[in-house]
């Protein structure tokens, strides 16, 4: 990734607020996929003025503007990470409802062939795998 979420949001036009400054930081440094609970938390820690309801309408405002992915992963949350990362795939775990991120270049290749075989080329997909951990032992 070139550059950042609020060079982003600048390149884009979005006015920058301090607290949105705040709220982009936190989101640049995460390196999981948090809710906006936790990125309230997070940032209030920054700025103990930022609001949950600031940081409902920056992630909102974020993700229209095509900065931020939203993730629905079956828990009942919406999580949320940079749409400019590296490509990768997910595996979330069942029982703890940690998040694992890969990359399978057979797995890639796979659906390419696929898309090609049914008369398509593939401009983006988005794989969530769900599971539980294997028993060891």
């Amino acid at each position: 990734m070139s550059d950042t979420i609020i060079s982003r949001c600048e390149a884009k036009g979005l006015r920058m607020t301090e607290q949105r400054r705040v709220i982009a930081g936190v989101l640049q440094d995460s390196d999981d996929h948090p809710d906006v609970e936790e990125l309230y938390t997070r940032a209030s820690t920054v700025d103990p003025k930022i609001s949950i309801a600031t940081v409902y309408r920056t992630v909102k405002l974020f993700e229209e503007a095509g900065i931020l992915e939203k993730h629905e992963f079956g828990d009942g949350r919406a999580r949320y990470e940079d749409a400019e990362r590296a490509h990768h795939d997910h595996l979330i775990d069942l029982n703890s409802g940690e998040v694992i991120e890969f990359c399978d270049p057979e797995i890639e290749e796979l659906q390419d062939r696929i898309a090609r075989k049914l008369g398509y080329r593939l401009k983006g997909h988005r794989l969530e795998l769900y599971g539980v951990p294997l028993k060891k032992g």
